[in-house]
This record gives C-alpha cells, structure tokens and sequence, in this order.
C-alpha cells in the first residue's frame, strides 16, 4: 500500500488515539514532529467536547486541528472554523422527551461549555473525562435560548444501543442520531456529523480523499471513515466499522494508530 502520498491524517480519540487508561502515548508525541516536518497535518476527530480533547493533546494542540462534538465544531488555535447548532425551539421541545427515558443523563453540549441537571454523582463524576468545561443547571430548557447547542449526548450506565435508542428511533427524520460508545448515543443536526467535518477540511486544505488517511472505532466514526481512501479500523472496533473501512489496524492498546502513521513516515524516506 503506498501511503507516500498522504497530506492529511485524522483520527478519532477514544478506543484509537486513546488507549483503555484514556492516554495519549508518548511515541504518538514524537511522530507528530516528524509528521509535521513532512508537511502532513493532523486532525484529531471526537464526540468529545473540544476542551477535553484540547487537554488530551495540550502539548500540540495549536499545531493540529480539532474537530469535536461528532463534527459540530472545528477549531484550529482556538479558532472556529465551522459551527452547527440546532434550531434553539426543537432542542427545548425535545427535552421533555428525551428526560422520560429510564435511567439516562442528558448533557446539551455548547461551542464553549457543556449543562447537565443530573444531581447523580456517579455519572457526574464519569462524564468529566469527556466534559472538562460544564456547568450543572436546574432546568435544560433554559440553556439554548442563550448558549447555542451543537449537539445532544446521552449516556446508560448499560447500554446506549439498547436502553436509548429505541425511545429517540422517532426522532431520526429530524435529527441524526449515532451511537457512539457503549454507554453513549448522540443527537445532532442531520447534516452534522464527522464525515461532513472532514470534507470541509479537505476542501479548505485542497486535500483529496486518496491524500487521507483516518483512524475509527465505533459507529459515529462511519461518515469519516468514508471520506479518505486510506481508512483504518481499530481491531477493537465495532463490526460495522470494521465492514465501512478499506483497512485495519491493531488496537489502541497495541499501538494502532501509531504503526501505520509510522508506515506513513517510512513511506517518505523511500
């Protein structure tokens, strides 16, 4: 596989960049250098909210872009580059809704801060990981109307797949939902997801698919995955990731991510 001619790799943080302890290796760190000596730029691609991603990547996080909340923003020196929010009526009309599902926590996800009204300190204490910067309110309806929402996170402390999805299924005409980790599913714009993030940095770059390469597990990763030729699954990927993408890796725990950038390093030295 020639790999010589990259411009461009994106990956997704959790179960690929991250490893299980949610940490970014060291030899990713020293790769970035050489990537960016290359002239190869990096994206790092999440559900996660731009703040924890940014922590994630501190030490390089002005030199990459970032693109959180399932592609509902992009950001590059913490500069916005593209925002999608939901109509501010539909997400208050939605609430009620979504608060009626059995043991589920709501997080309205902001450009700069995330509101939950969960009082459970168990969940509290989980969903920091993901959400750095957040405030607890009283009542969700009252955010929108003053802090633009870009996405909708929902988490069981089972499943996602089978405890939530089957109670927001009514929405799909209107929003996009994806699920996207065991414990969580996401409601964002129909057109708001990782795949049409990418193909805007494609285009503002004036990269091709076939100069991309990127980096998925789970199924919120499907529309990336299909924007470059290059697409890697996790071995710890879900399977319909593993069916979407040209290619597979090792796991994040092993090192995926970073052997193939490594192959993509080698490739220029040939």
């Amino acid at each position: 596989m020639d790999l010589s001619n990259v411009k461009l790799i994106v990956s997704d943080m959790d179960g690929t960049l991250l490893n299980s302890r949610e940490e970014v290796s060291q030899l990713f760190f020293k790769q970035f250098h050489k990537l960016k000596e290359l002239g190869i730029h990096f994206v790092a691609a999440s559900g996660r909210q731009y703040n924890s991603i940014a922590q994630k990547l501190h030490p390089i996080m002005n030199e990459i872009t970032i693109v959180g909340e399932n592609g509902g923003v992009i950001k590059r020196q913490q500069k916005t580059l593209l925002l999608q929010t939901f109509d501010t009526n539909k997400v208050i009309k939605l609430i009620p809704a979504l608060r009626n599902i059995n043991n589920t926590s709501i997080i309205l996800c902001g450009e700069n801060s995330a509101f939950i009204e969960s009082k459970n300190e168990n969940f509290i204490n989980m969903f920091q990981e993901y959400y750095s910067k957040h405030e607890k309110v009283k009542d969700l309806t009252t955010i929108p109307h003053k802090n633009p929402i870009i996405k909708i996170a929902l988490y069981h402390p089972e499943s996602s797949e089978e405890f939530i999805y089957p109670s927001v299924k009514q929405f799909e005409e209107t929003f996009l939902l994806k699920i996207s980790g065991k414990n969580w599913l996401d409601i964002s714009n129909q057109n708001s997801n990782k795949g049409t993030a990418i193909k805007y940095l494609q285009n503002e770059m004036k990269i091709t698919p076939q100069e991309t390469v990127v980096f998925g597990d789970y199924l919120n990763d499907l529309e990336m995955l299909e924007s470059a030729h290059h697409s890697y699954a996790m071995e710890n990927a879900h399977e319909d990731v593993k069916k979407t993408a040209r290619f597979m890796t090792d796991s994040h725990n092993s090192f995926g991510v970073e052997k193939i950038i490594q192959q993509v390093i080698d490739s220029r030295r040939n």
